[in-house]
């Protein structure tokens, strides 16, 4: 069914439990117009709602709809080989440097057409929605060409259009050195930074720019040259940083503002403090942390103890975190990061929302911002996390619809 089909979710729903206060006994969120108009105890639900339709959510817990906020969900190919190839002893780097990687995924994108990638991402779309996702980032960097980057990122708003669900877009560019550029990393950030750029922000395709800073992938300096290239335009920044090694790219990119780094399992003390400062929020991204067998972990301590918002998201991508599922992330950061139930509720909604800059508009319940919650059938909001291979999901409201997503 086509977003625009699904039945409003106009009315009052009642008989619901809100997961930020699950002893406060049954309440009840109105939605007018597609928004939330009001929340609260059902008792004092006002007469103006009452009278109106109304949505019985048979004791149902909500949260507001989930956001998944770190994806490289457009892409051609599948890179199921390099699963075995880590799995007989290959590094992540001995893939990169034997031609697999993210170049063996810019050259099957290069291949596809648009509708082709179009509908491969729907498909995979369809399995996040269905967890209760109301929210996504979507990354460009399987082109690496000004075509194919275009491409990616048409089909990143395309999919928002036709699911009915916030997309924000952010040119990743600089993910990798394409193969046309083997040895002239400098001419290729020229590229990213004086065509690229600007020609994608022109035509609306970009809510933020996003770097991978590795010893595998672009310097420091080199990032800094595409953060200013961004700011120059009024584009947000954040960045894969301190994955494999610390390079200082969270401080770096702490001083240009940004809204996130992500991964950081090798987050030093000063990128700690850099984050803290700027308000950069820590994307945890646990599935490429278990698909890679990597054993040293983001510093969840240093994190929590300095304040500094911790999210999670799927990095659905097709090499390292081919993750389906928001949930089961929710249960890996759990149980690989140590992270509390409000923590990992928190990173999932409020602080994922804030890694996309929607903290205004997404990731809670309150009156005035657009109707995205999920009613789940549990009893416990643990359970979210506790459970794997399960689905609990009732009803979900998204963008002021009640839609029920069937997985691919």
């Amino acid at each position: 069914m086509n977003a625009a089909h699904h039945p409003t979710a106009d009315g009052l729903w009642h008989n619901i439990r809100l997961a930020a206060e699950p002893a406060a006994g049954a309440a009840a969120i109105a939605v007018r117009d597609g928004r939330i108009a009001w929340v609260g105890s059902e008792a004092e639900a006002p007469p103006s709602f009452t009278r109106g339709p109304r949505h019985d959510g048979g004791g149902a817990l909500v949260t507001p709809g989930l956001v998944d906020c770190h994806t490289h969900l457009v892409y051609g190919g599948l890179r199921a080989n390099e699963f075995a190839m880590r799995l007989a002893g290959a590094s992540y780097e001995d893939v990169a440097r034997a031609g697999g990687g993210i170049v063996a995924s810019v050259r099957a994108t290069r291949a596809a057409s648009e509708d082709e990638l179009f509908a491969a991402a729907s498909a995979r779309l369809a399995n996040l929605l269905a967890d209760g996702v109301c929210a996504i980032e979507i990354k460009s960097g399987y082109g690496l060409a000004l075509e194919h980057e275009r491409k990616q990122l048409r089909v990143a708003r395309r999919l928002g259009e036709a699911h009915g669900v916030t997309v924000r877009t952010t040119f990743l560019g600089a993910h990798a050195l394409p193969p046309e550029y083997a040895g002239r990393s400098g001419d290729y950030i020229d590229l990213v930074c004086t065509e690229m750029l600007p020609a994608l922000a022109a035509e609306g395709l970009v809510d933020a720019v996003d770097v991978f800073c590795e010893r595998i992938a672009f310097s420091l300096e080199e990032t800094e040259r595409v953060f200013k290239a961004a700011r120059a335009l009024g584009l947000p920044v954040k960045l894969h940083a301190e994955q494999l090694s610390d390079t200082g790219g969270a401080v770096l990119a702490a001083r240009h503002g940004a809204l996130s780094c992500d991964h950081v399992e090798h987050l030093s003390q000063a990128g700690v403090e850099a984050m803290r400062a700027a308000g950069t929020v820590a994307v945890l991204l646990p599935g490429a942390y278990y698909a890679l067998r990597d054993t040293h972990p983001p510093p969840i301590a240093a994190l929590r103890a300095a304040g500094v918002p911790m999210a999670v998201s799927t990095d659905h991508n097709p090499g390292t975190s081919p993750a389906m599922s928001l949930l089961l992330m929710m249960s890996m950061a759990c149980t690989l990061f140590r992270l509390t139930v409000p923590e990992v509720l928190a990173a999932v909604t409020t602080h994922a929302a804030r890694a996309l800059g929607l903290h205004e508009t997404h990731g809670l319940i309150a009156p005035g911002v657009p109707a995205n919650f999920v009613l789940w059938d549990i009893q416990d909001i643990a359970e979210l996390a506790y459970w794997f291979g399960q689905r609990p999901v009732k009803r979900i409201v998204r963008q002021g619809r009640i839609v029920t997503e069937k997985a691919a």
